[in-house]
């Protein structure tokens, strides 16, 4: 999850292209989609050029109701609630570290139950239908010892 909302108030919109262009870079093969408020960054001619040149879907919500975009909301509620509250930072740097350090879980150990119980990371690598058989196979081998164990007793 790629918040910028957090940032609309400061960040320009040719900082929002340079992030964009990271996870590009990143993840070549994946198409973003932005959601985004009518801030002023996201409505710039400039970026709305980019954004077409860059063949990247652009989701505006309603400004000022937050309740229409309910997924970064819930991601800032997830941020506060598992990493900020439980590790109370002493500073700023520290709060830092321990956001990095979440959003590397999130993405890539914490289990989602919208995309099946696996990684972000592992859905947009395409891991999704390994990961399942191996699940089913693993299952399989436990209802077999459990038979087994069932005929024996």
């Amino acid at each position: 999850m790629l918040s910028l909302s957090k940032y609309r108030e400061t960040m320009k919109e040719t900082e929002v292209e340079i992030i964009l262009e990271r996870a590009k870079e990143k993840y070549p093969d994946v198409k973003p989609r932005i959601i985004s408020d009518n801030g002023p960054q996201f409505i710039a001619k400039d970026f709305k050029d980019y954004i077409r040149i860059g063949g990247t879907a652009h989701v505006k919500t309603a400004p000022f109701y937050p309740q229409s975009n309910g997924k970064i909301e819930r991601w800032h509620k997830t941020i506060k609630q598992e990493s900020i509250h439980p590790y109370c930072p002493v500073n700023l740097q520290d709060a830092r570290r321990i956001v990095d350090e979440f959003v590397v879980h999130y993405n890539t150990k914490r289990l989602h139950s919208a995309i099946g119980y696996i990684a972000p990371q592992d859905k947009l690598l395409g891991r999704k239908k390994e990961i399942f058989l191996e699940r089913d196979r693993k299952l399989s081998e436990a209802r077999q010892r459990r038979a087994a164990k069932r005929k024996i007793a």
